[in-house]
């Protein structure tokens, strides 16, 4: 199950989110080949974060999945979740930070 956390400066209240979450739902099933129904949305504003030593719209992201992450996967996913970021919540592409991680990577390289 895949999951993504979005954590943004910005402030939500008032925002319509829904699209957001839909779009990212979308966009990680797509790319990372699972079904949309697998795929988990956590989105939280007004998060205190401070980049490039102003608190100017920033984000920070972490995308889970048991499976399906390759470096072209995160490469896609990074530009598609930064273009839903851009276009619904006006955060440059240069101040939005991912950290994407296959839970399954681990047991390819364990001896257990």
């Amino acid at each position: 199950m895949p999951c993504v956390q979005i954590s943004t400066n910005v402030c939500l209240d008032g925002l319509d989110t829904d699209p957001i979450f839909s779009e990212a739902t979308k966009v990680v099933s797509q790319i990372i080949g699972k079904p949309e129904e697998f795929v988990m949305v956590i989105l939280k504003g007004s998060v205190p974060i401070s980049f490039e030593k102003n608190k100017e719209p920033a984000a920070y992201a972490e995308i889970i999945s048991m499976g399906g992450i390759t470096s072209e996967v995160k490469k896609e996913l990074i530009f598609q979740l930064g273009t839903i970021l851009l276009e619904k919540l006006s955060i440059p592409r240069t101040r939005f930070f991912v950290k994407v991680y296959d839970t399954t990577m681990g047991t390819k390289y364990s001896k257990l």
